[in-house]
């Protein structure tokens, strides 16, 4: 059982942590080799540049090309040779690199936490905290700094809500841009007003990952369409003159359904991508969440039967032709995770993936951000192999990290080439698709 599915009183699930206690009480403590807590060396203060905005006026007129956007329209995306160069340069030169090169630490995918604030109250959600103070210039150049001396060319911003210091996340996308970074930017889409969108297009912005979790707001589930859509309307209009994918991110509850199967047909008639996850409990103890115990929306051992339809029915969407980030064999998947019975994934955690806390530390994942491990700083790693081999057998099977499972599951270099043959047949312009 990974936790999920028990209940408490009115048959309101209840949701115990899900890794043992001996892992939890490990990852509390410092690592021996560690001499003194990390730190970021005391150095000058660095600031970021201030963008120049409109880098690209021609692109904010409104009759511009009105008739044919530069990269394509909702019938027909085009990808123009500069963009497949820089998505080469992003993705497939640093995976190369990182299976000739020696050593474990090749960062392939970092997720940057501006923020550890949101400002919305999903009841699910244990991966916010307002009590922590954002991410500074600072921090976030010496990071972007860093990881580009690795050789690696993508960027994920991540949160709370990204979008809550709109000036500082442009500075970043901007400021990474240029370095060559291909940058993904989650939101809820309460903060994305027409102007952020532009802002954020105009710095290079490659995909915005839209959070929602159902049409009309319900309690527990503020993560709706309906609030958005004026400003949704304008973020899949623009992406044809700026180049930026779209793509809904849908976290299945047991509240949430029917809006799952919904929020699909929507995606797919606006021809964007879907990208899910199955709900699930903190792993680690998280001072800050409020909804741990008799949370409506964690999957009950009752709703199994619902949510495996509705999985069946993904599935069928995805073997039809919707874009979906998802492979089949990860929709499988998440009846297996809700009883239980998860198989380790080939996690790359602390290895091609990693995350950079608000204030420059780093952790090998999402649920690790409350860890007092230490897993080192920015410029600073002390990734461990023999560390994260001793974590990941438990991690895997208590985990469902759609980002960290795409990576895993596409490093493997015969599911590259075959994917890489299968885009080009396509001419690339077939948008997000999967590694099945």
């Amino acid at each position: 059982m990974n936790g999920v599915q028990k209940q408490g009183a009115g048959d309101v699930p209840m949701a115990p942590l899900r890794l043992d206690a001996g892992l939890r009480q490990a990852l509390k403590r410092p690592a021996p080799s560690a001499s003194t807590p990390a730190e970021l060396p005391s150095r000058d203060v660095l600031t970021l540049p201030e963008p120049v905005y409109p880098s690209r006026p021609a692109l904010l007129d409104a009759n511009y090309r009105s008739t044919v956007e530069p990269y394509g329209s909702p019938g027909k995306r085009r990808w123009p040779a500069p963009l497949l160069v820089k998505a080469t340069r992003s993705w497939l030169f640093p995976y190369v690199k990182s299976r000739v090169l020696p050593g474990d630490f090749h960062p392939l995918i970092p997720y940057l936490f501006t923020e550890f604030k949101c400002n919305i109250d999903c009841h699910y959600c244990w991966s916010f905290d307002n009590r922590v103070k954002g991410m500074t210039e600072d921090t976030a150049r010496r990071a972007i700094d860093w990881l580009h001396d690795t050789g690696c060319r993508l960027l994920a911003l991540m949160g709370g809500e990204v979008l809550l210091r709109p000036a500082f996340v442009h500075k970043v996308v901007y400021y990474a841009a240029k370095k060559g970074f291909w940058i993904y930017v989650p939101t809820n889409g309460r903060l994305m007003k027409p102007d952020v969108i532009d802002r954020l297009a105009d710095a290079g912005v490659a995909v915005v990952n839209l959070a929602v979790d159902v049409v009309e707001e319900k309690p527990g589930l503020p993560k709706a369409l309906a609030p958005i859509r004026a400003n949704y309307e304008h973020l899949i209009r623009k992406q044809y003159r700026y180049g930026y994918m779209v793509f809904f991110n849908i976290n299945i509850c047991r509240t949430n359904l029917e809006d799952v199967k919904q929020l699909t047909e929507i995606a797919r008639g606006d021809r964007i991508a879907t990208d899910y996850h199955i709900n699930e409990s903190p792993m680690m103890e998280q001072p800050q969440f409020r909804h741990l115990d008799e949370n409506s929306t964690y999957i009950t051992e009752q709703d199994w039967p619902r949510v495996d339809e509705v999985v069946d029915w993904l599935i069928e969407r995805n073997r039809a032709g919707y874009q979906m980030v998802n492979s089949v064999a990860r929709l499988n998947d998440m009846k297996a995770f809700m009883r239980g019975r998860l198989e380790p994934w080939n996690c790359r955690a602390g290895q091609n993936s990693l995350i950079v806390r608000t204030d420059g530390t780093l952790a090998p994942c999402f649920p690790m951000y409350t860890a007092t491990h230490d897993w080192g700083t920015v410029g600073e790693p002390r990734f461990e192999r023999a560390q994260l081999n001793e974590m990941k057998p438990v991690c895997q099977r208590n985990c469902f990290s759609t980002l960290n499972h795409n990576l895993g599951y596409c490093y493997n270099d015969a599911r590259v080439i075959r994917w890489l043959f299968k885009r080009a047949a396509h001419g690339f312009g077939s948008g997000a698709r999967s590694f099945d």
